[in-house]
């Protein structure tokens, strides 16, 4: 990118605005759900608080890695820039393909229908059962519409410069940050029984899996353990994930060098410590078999009845709902950066490029906006965790790896940060992320597959559209 094509971001935000961005974009509804799925395939107390620890782990890694990258380029487009740095390209490009098509535009859809089943808590008709429209299998429902009607207010927000943009994520995520620590205190003062802690902890280390058909638990280990743990890991990677949102917005960060590996940290270490007690609240508050078997998996629903009683339902809507609504807003507002700098490589389209009289790439955001109303249409966002987590993980793994090319490919370049434990952390996060991907290809392949597909149909794509050098 050139340098006068950066001048014309408005450099807007601090370190408290990106830190910020980081928490808001990772703390989604995941925390409020997860937990469940994990529960069934893990099955005890112990291993639900270490998948959850494990993930935290993994992600700072990831992200203290990333640090040395984002101050090396400090420009807007993030990871997209640093595969390109690293590799090529074409490398570059698939990351931009999978990112437009599932990567943000899925999450930003899982999101937006996240919101709108909270929303009917509130007022029934906005919820998924309420059929508008029947033509053959589609059914339009009003849960579709209520997503995508936040997807465009969200856009519309964002296309009016960065400082609306910034100014409502900050005050979102500083309340979703509070009444998640506030769920957590008054779950262990309030709701917190010392006999439901001592039962859920008896057996704290067995493993088993929950059996859906029969309703009952079957003791796993080997094979189906392993396979278990990596299943249960896809929904609190998945919780953990957007956090790279920041390095994509760098054109607009204050002394991007030191603010946005400083934020990445500081990011990811709050929203580690908020998961780990958040889990820590439920097993003190919910007996172990009503987690796993909570009804749609809401497990924040059931811990606010027992701490507040039939309020605690309406409570946990209304922070899902900004929780989620925040969430929305930073990937809304970060991914469109990405196919701004695509563009730019001629490898978008060239609308894509433009910065509008807010300086920001209201086409871009547009046309984010357009696909991403289209996923919630599908109705199949289950299946999106699955489609999304596993090219985010093999994106993630290609650039921490580009990291040790990088420390060859230009060993003079100015690295104001390095990364911390390098070599070991990168590749403890290299190999740990390898075995989860592999493990998913084959235990959720019908999933996963689809994803790894979608991914490799960029390499036509690349090829037909590639501007003649």
């Amino acid at each position: 990118m050139q340098e006068n094509d950066q001048e014309n971001f408005k450099r807007e935000l601090g370190l408290l605005d990106g830190t910020m961005l980081v928490v808001g974009s990772m703390i989604g509804s995941g925390i409020f759900i997860v937990s469940a799925d994990i529960a069934r395939q893990v099955g005890s107390a112990g291993w639900l608080t270490l998948i959850w620890l494990i993930s935290g782990l993994i992600t700072i890694i990831a992200a203290v890695s990333y640090g040395e990258l984002s101050a090396m380029f400090p420009k807007a487009g993030g990871q997209y820039v640093y595969l390109k740095e690293a590799y090529n390209k074409l490398i570059a490009f698939l990351y931009g393909w999978s990112f437009f098509a599932v990567i943000q535009t899925g999450t930003i859809a899982a999101v937006g229908v996240a919101f709108s089943k909270f929303a009917a808590y509130l007022y029934e008709p906005f919820s998924d059962e309420n059929i508008l429209y029947e033509l053959g299998s589609f059914k339009l429902n009003a849960a579709q519409l209520v997503s995508i009607f936040t997807i465009i207010l969200l856009s519309y927000i964002n296309s009016r410069g960065v400082k609306d943009g910034k100014i409502l994520q900050t005050v979102l995520t500083i309340i979703k940050i509070l009444s998640l620590l506030g769920l957590v205190v008054f779950g262990l003062t309030l709701g917190a029984k010392a006999s439901i802690w001592e039962a859920n902890w008896a057996d704290g280390w067995i493993t088993r899996t929950f059996d859906k058909d029969s309703g009952s638990w079957l003791p796993i280990s080997g094979t189906a353990l392993i396979s278990g743990i990596s299943a249960a890991m896809v929904g609190s990677l998945f919780s953990s994930d957007a956090w790279n949102g920041v390095t994509f917005i760098a054109g607009e960060i204050k002394n991007p060098k030191r603010n946005v590996g400083l934020s990445l940290f500081l990011g990811t270490f709050i929203v580690t410590i908020i998961y780990v007690l958040t889990n820590i609240m439920y097993l003190a508050v919910v007996p172990f078999d009503e987690i796993a078997t909570a009804k749609s998996d809401r497990v924040a629903v059931v811990a606010a009845q027992y701490i507040f009683g039939n309020i605690g339902t309406l409570i946990i809507a209304i922070m899902i709902m900004i929780s989620t609504f925040a969430c929305n807003n930073g990937l809304i507002m970060a991914g469109a950066r990405v196919y701004y700098t695509m563009a730019k490589d001629g490898l978008f389209f060239k609308k894509a490029a433009v910065l509008n009289k807010s300086s920001v790439p209201a086409w871009a955001l547009w046309a984010q906006c357009i696909w991403a109303s289209a996923l919630c249409l599908t109705g199949k966002y289950g299946d999106l965790l699955d489609f999304v987590i596993i090219i985010v993980l093999i994106f993630y793994i290609l650039t921490i790896y580009g990291i040790f090319i990088l420390r060859k490919k230009m060993p003079d370049v100015e690295r104001p940060y390095r990364a911390f434990g390098y070599p070991f952390l990168p590749m403890l996060y290299i190999i740990t992320a390898t075995a989860i991907c592999i493990s998913l290809l084959i235990t959720k392949f019908s999933t996963c597959g689809w994803g790894v597909l979608i991914m490799l149909t960029g390499i036509p794509v690349y090829y037909l559209t590639k501007p003649k050098e």
